[in-house]
């Protein structure tokens, strides 16, 4: 039986001594979701927040006022922010070298979207020890379908970067 992808990032994470933690606005805690079905996920897993609003991404998660007003909350830089932000809240007693932030926000639709922010537009934002930056992915589908494209395309973000993969270039 083929391992899922889920499972080798617990297996990765576990191997480092490392844990993670997720910030989550465009796909409502299903990144979380899909972490904790693998049983011995609280081995790495600290949790997640699900920051929809402006007022959540900025108390919750430090995202700057500034950031989201000049870019939007369906950015790079906000992305970026709330990576930093969700490792930054979460790590608690443990190392900020041990641990490892994943944001993702977009447009699940069906509305929302801008002339330059198309439904389906994600950014998804890394902060860990020796990477940090923030992608872009464009699904193409309805509500439902777009939250699982941008989750796994998140989940295959985090992997490639902790296996050391070539990432997209943005």
């Amino acid at each position: 039986m083929r391992e899922i992808l889920e499972a080798k990032i617990g297996r990765n994470l576990l191997e480092r001594g490392w844990k993670l933690a997720v910030a989550e606005s465009c796909t409502g805690g299903l990144i979380g979701h899909r972490i904790t079905n693998i049983p011995g996920s609280s081995e790495y897993y600290l949790g997640s927040i699900t920051a929809y609003s402006y007022p959540a991404k900025e108390r919750l998660l430090g995202v700057r006022h500034e950031t989201l007003f000049r870019y939007g909350a369906v950015s790079r830089q906000t992305a970026l922010e709330m990576a930093r932000g969700i490792r930054r809240t979460m790590a608690g007693d443990d190392p900020w070298e041990n641990s490892v932030g994943v944001s993702i926000t977009g447009i699940a639709g069906p509305g929302g979207a801008t002339p330059e922010k198309p439904i389906g537009l994600v950014w998804i934002g890394l902060s860990m020890p020796s990477l940090e930056g923030a992608w872009k992915f464009v699904g193409v589908g309805n509500r439902k379908e777009n939250k699982a494209f941008s989750a796994q395309m998140a989940l295959k973000l985090l992997y490639d970067a902790l296996l050391g993969y070539p990432l997209p270039e943005n």
